[in-house]
């Protein structure tokens, strides 16, 4: 929840934020034809308010979760048909309001006994937890308070009085729940499948946790804490008609920790296999959790191997079928602003240290923005929330995951707000000065006049539109999600029957929102409602998962109403039709295992489905399940591309991408004359590069080369086999490149030529061989270029080592045919000798004359073509290519891909999951001079947010940087709206050079019969990832070429946070340049780590991967 900044972790207990008086209620213009109309109180009569007047007891210093808010349970209390509202307050009494029809309601907390004015409460669940048929009420509880007042409370409704109030009654001590710990909320579920509900209880710590190494992080990780840990209570049956709970968590294989500040808990089958799994999400440093049902009582935290990287400070999360593809996917929330002023204020800068250890100490790589986690459905999550629109959304809490537009597909509607920009960095900075001026000297009554000088800002919540695949349009203002607000939990359900989901907000110092939703009216959308009625214990069916089939999609449920932040939705279920009159079937699986399907369900009906009316499913016939594409398979080339734990960011700060991380390179030709292709796989700096050779088995034997060993201090980024010298035999040519440590000129970057014995053995090339290259280089590519029958090289620059982005030297070699190259670049190329940072290059016949022509890709480079005309290579880009694509493209695959005989081109590009964001009209910008005159090269970040360009940089990097600002940006707030014009004088920035990006996706090339290209589109999957591998296959045998991609980038800056939702993706062709994504479970792929090369072997292909072994799948028969 809140940010985390080293200078106050000494002053982390002296805290106080302060409210005077209510928060001023600006109303917003009304968008009379939103989605989203909001009801005023004066209509509803739903007036509640979690209001609170801070005091010496009440406020962060004594409790720091004084802004968290409180919860909204929606449920049918009385059996009328009509969904009521439950608030909780923290302070004051919570409320319970009746619904009397077309959003109208009635105050009954006090007749129903239902007000705990007592105690801080936090959320609320609603459950009928003893099985009457009647809704009750499970409230959690909290504060800085004796724990009596802490103790949870559960009001068993006991059914409507005369007048159709219903009465409770509180039981929570009879039935082992009164528990006192520092409680968020509670989710029940049948975690054992037993047939009754047992219930999970988020519990925080009510102190934070600051200056932690690896060690105390490990010992509070080990440390058990009845108060903040972790719970889960077993139902172990009744007695005299209550149920009776016993704590279970240690037992079960949950983690109950000192260190916990748990937030929020979805509760689905994530994996399929009929059993209930959690996903926990957790504030501060607190890592997340993601347990799986074992099917025996027990858990397993699968979060590391399954998922990459999760949200720092994690709020509420949710989890639904986005995709519709059947499998639950996870939303969670952070803290990070969509717009740049508020990213400047409240954002500090990259403290790799601090990542590194709470990494290392397992607490896993956490990113502060909101996380979107896409199911593969074979053990694996690809986090693509950038991607998808909604990883910025600010101070966010509630995420709810419904379909709220009932066109199918479900949209995502956010709460946002913090009573205080308790995070803004002057202010931080003002509180750290007034503690060390009074050195410890702090009276409470002092502290108020401190937490005046914070400021405050209005925001709003957010709706998110679903576009169908995967991907959200922010609606807000469309929706009429347009009211400031501080809003914490929320809840959906059809309060007026009308077949669409309308939402209540709980406000903390303000009028709670009721949200009429409109759909069915104004979009003539319909909706279909689903009750269930389950046997035994768990009569709400929790746990039931319900199918909707209709216009060939098929949309999934899980019954599970608390959801969000602090919140219980409506237990009926609610699906859209869109403009269908019905639904083709509806198919509801029971936890019992008890199955049953109503065919032709009519839309805008209430359909309730009861498990007595179930049926076991049958016995069916065993069919023979599809294999997937690719099957795991030990490696036949044992080896681990070892790398180098460096940290680019310490030497170049404000680099933007790391450059040491680009290996393995692999390369494969038969080096010993035997018929069988052999690999060569690059070593990193300290690492030798190793040659295997192929046996008769299809395994692969080390070959030493000694040449090589003596050069194990040369990072070797590719290689290619050529006969250089005209002897019937390959050499090799090895490229020298890396970032790491080298200096500018280094003679550790030459590259080398090694000339082949015939046999496999390979000896370093006299001197003289090659020119003077100290240049890191990135690619060699062969071809005859001169048309002499000796193979040329080009070699393509990569970059300057501690001068990043200052353009790399390439060359164009040409051979005499005796294996002695000569730099002819400055004679027949003079364009390409300082081109820019070159990542990927391939000699191709564009024309058909059959001389080979030249296609360069680079970083902040466009993809360009030259023709080589009589030997001499000048650009043609225009001639050929659909205007000038320049991005941060990686790799180059020319293949035909359309079937016309003409080669067509695939280029890995960064993608679309990220935060930098660029088109042709507001394109990525990299500003780069030495402005202070020191000697060093000072790249400046520039990205377009909400139609301006700001330097991505933060203002306390900049100033590391560049001393000359200090005096122009006192403080944050100066520096919040500063663009690069504002950061430097006009004669300063005279001579920046200016590079500029307006393509970052991976993209198809495709040749079209007027000799030119056209850019083709590939499935949204390609771009969830940087991309650095590809290669052709035809893995269905249907004739068309299909497309295999890898990826991912995990030594990234902490703000852009790791690139790791790639698992290696296959794309099926169609033989026309168009692909289909091969989902995860149906490719068989699960490559996990930053995949640099493929290699295929026949049926086997291998993946090289850095820092990791060679991993191999074997292609299955159809």
């Amino acid at each position: 929840m809140l940010c985390k900044h080293p200078f106050l972790l000494a002053a982390s207990l002296l805290i106080l934020l302060y409210l005077s008086g209510c928060q001023h209620e600006q109303r917003a213009v009304v968008n009379k034809n939103a989605l989203f109309q909001l009801v005023p109180s004066e209509q509803s009569h739903v007036t509640f308010r979690n209001d609170f007047q801070e005091d010496e007891l009440t406020n962060v210093l004594v409790y720091e979760y004084t802004y968290n808010g409180g919860g909204v349970a929606l449920g049918d209390v009385n059996n009328d048909g009509l969904d009521d509202i439950y608030f909780t307050a923290n302070k004051g009494s919570n409320k319970l309001y009746l619904n009397k029809g077309n959003l109208r309601f009635e105050d009954a907390t006090d007749v129903a006994g239902v007000a705990l004015p007592k105690g801080w409460k936090t959320g609320v669940t609603i459950v009928d937890l003893n099985a009457d048929g009647r809704l009750d009420f499970y409230v959690c509880r909290s504060g800085d308070l004796p724990g009596k007042l802490r103790q949870n409370q559960l009001f068993l409704n006991l059914g409507p009085d005369t007048q159709g109030v219903p009465h409770f009654r509180e039981q929570a001590a009879a039935c082992g729940l009164a528990d006192s710990a520092y409680s968020t909320q509670a989710v029940f579920f049948d975690y054992d499948k037993d047939q009754d509900l047992d219930m999970l209880l988020l519990n925080h710590s009510p102190r934070r946790f600051e200056n932690l190494d690896e060690f105390y992080i490990k010992q509070l990780m080990r440390t058990p804490d009845a108060l903040t840990g972790l719970k889960l209570y077993r139902n172990e049956g009744s007695r005299q008609g209550l149920p009776q709970f016993r704590e279970v968590a240690t037992a079960a294989g949950l983690l109950n920790t000192r260190l916990s500040f748990a937030l929020g808990a979805s509760v689905a089958d994530l994996n399929n296999d009929g059993w209930p799994d959690i996903y926990l999400s957790s504030d501060y440093l607190a890592p997340d959790y993601l347990y799986l049902n074992n099917h025996d009582g027990t858990f397993t935290d699968q979060l590391g191997s399954q998922m990459g990287h999760t949200s720092l400070s994690s709020m509420g999360n949710d989890a639904a079928d986005l995709n519709n593809d059947g499998y639950a996917d996870v939303c969670t929330l952070d803290m990070l602003p969509e717009d740049n002023r508020r990213q400047k204020l409240l954002f500090a800068s990259d403290n790799y240290e601090l990542f590194r250890i709470r990494d290392e100490a397992g607490l896993h790589k956490q990113y502060m923005r909101n996380m979107l986690h896409l199911n593969n459905g074979n053990g694996t999550f690809s986090e693509i929330g950038q991607l998808a629109g909604i990883s910025n959304t600010d101070w966010s809490w509630a995420p709810l995951l419904a379909d709220y537009d009932n066109d199918g597909w479900k949209d995502l509607f956010i709460t946002n707000g913090f009573l205080h920009d308790y995070t803004n960095l002057d202010f931080l900075k003002y509180m750290g000065d007034f503690l060390h001026d009074r050195q410890g000297d702090v009276q409470r009554k002092n502290l108020l006049d401190l937490v005046r000088k914070m400021p405050s800002s209005n925001v709003m919540g957010y709706a998110f539109r679903n576009k169908g695949n995967a991907t959200f349009a922010n609606v807000s203002a469309d929706w009429g999600i347009t009211e400031p607000a501080n809003s914490n939990g929320a809840a959906y359900a059809d309060l007026d029957n009308d077949g669409d989901l309308d939402v209540v907000v709980n406000n903390l110092n303000g009028e709670a929102f009721l949200y009429r939703n409109t759909a069915e009216k104004r979009l003539k959308n319909r909706g279909l409602s689903v009750r269930l009625e389950g046997l035994g214990a768990n009569r709400l069916g929790i746990g039931a998962k319900v199918l909707l089939y209709s216009n060939g999609l098929t949309q999934t449920q899980e019954q599970l109403v608390g959801r969000g932040y602090e919140s219980s939705v409506s237990p009926v279920l609610h699906f859209g039709l869109g403009q269908q009159r019905q639904a083709d079937s509806v198919r509801v699986a029971w936890p019992s295992g008890r199955q049953q399907v109503v065919r032709a369900v009519a839309a805008g009906k209430l359909l309730v489905l009861r498990e007595a009316e179930a049926q076991k499913p049958m016995a069916s016939a065993p069919t023979k399940a599809s294999l997937p594409a690719f099957a795991a398979v030990a490696s036949p080339i044992t080896a681990v591309a070892e790398e180098n734990n460096v940290n680019d960011f310490k030497r170049q700060p404000l680099l933007v991408n790391s450059l040491s991380y680009s290996g393995p390179c692999l390369v494969q030709a038969d080096v010993n004359g035997d018929g069988r292709q052999d690999m060569f796989m690059g070593g990193a700096s300290g690492h030798a590069s190793r040659l295997f050779v192929q046996q008769a088995t299809g395994q692969f034997t080390e070959l030493p080369q000694p040449a090589l060993e003596a050069d194990y201090l040369q990072e070797d980024t590719d290689a290619a086999f050529l006969d250089a010298d005209h002897d019937g035999d390959l050499d090799l040519y090895v490229a020298s490149g890396g970032y790491d440590n080298f200096l500018p000129g280094d003679a550790l970057l030459q590259d080398r030529l090694y000339l082949n014995d015939g046999r496999g053995n390979f000896s370093k090339s006299p001197a003289g061989s090659l020119p003077a290259m100290p240049t890191s280089t990135a690619c060699v590519r062969v071809a005859d270029v001169n048309g002499d029958s000796a193979p040329d090289l080009f070699v393509g620059g990569r970059v300057t080592p501690g001068r990043y982005p200052e353009p790399p030297t390439s060359y164009l070699l040409l051979n005499d045919g005796h294996g002695h190259f000569r730099d002819q670049t400055a004679n027949l190329a003079p364009a390409l000798r300082q081109l820019g940072m070159i990542t990927d290059a391939a000699w191709v016949d564009l024309n058909q004359d059959q001389r080979p022509d030249l296609v360069t890709v680079g970083e902040w480079l466009p993809v360009q073509v030259w023709l080589n005309q009589n030997g001499r290579l000048t650009d043609q880009t225009a001639t050929y290519l659909p205007g000038k694509l320049s991005g941060w493209w990686n790799k180059l695959l020319v293949t035909d891909l359309n079937k016309d005989n003409k080669p067509d081109l695939v280029i890995g590009n960064m993608g679309l999951n990220t935060q930098c964001r660029a088109n042709a009209q507001q394109p990525a910008e990299l500003h780069y001079k030495d402005f202070d005159d020191n000697g060093a090269i000072d790249p400046i970040l520039c990205m377009y947010l909400q139609g301006k360009s700001y330097p991505f940089v933060s203002r306390d990097e900049l100033l590391d940087q560049l001393s000359m600002t200090r005096s122009r940006f006192p403080n944050y707030k100066s520096y919040a709206d500063a663009q690069l014009t504002d950061i430097f004088k006009p004669d300063e920035l005279k001579g920046t050079n200016v590079l500029r990006a307006n393509h970052l996706q991976t993209s198809c090339l495709l040749s079209t019969p007027q000799a030119r290209y056209r850019l083709a589109s590939l499935p949204p999957e390609a771009q969830y990832t940087p991309i650095f591998a590809l290669t052709t296959l035809d893995y269905n045998h249907d004739g068309n070429p299909d497309l295999l991609l890898g990826g991912n980038a995990t030594h990234s800056r902490i703000r852009f946070g790791n690139n790791d939702a790639g698992y290696g993706l296959l794309l099926r062709g169609n033989g026309r340049g168009g692909f289909t994504t091969v989902p995860q479970r149906q490719s068989g792929l699960r490559v996990q780590g930053d995949v640099r090369s493929f290699a295929q072997l026949g049926k086997v292909l291998v993946v090289g991967r850095n820092n990791q072994p060679l991993q191999a799948y074997a292609l299955q028969s159809p």
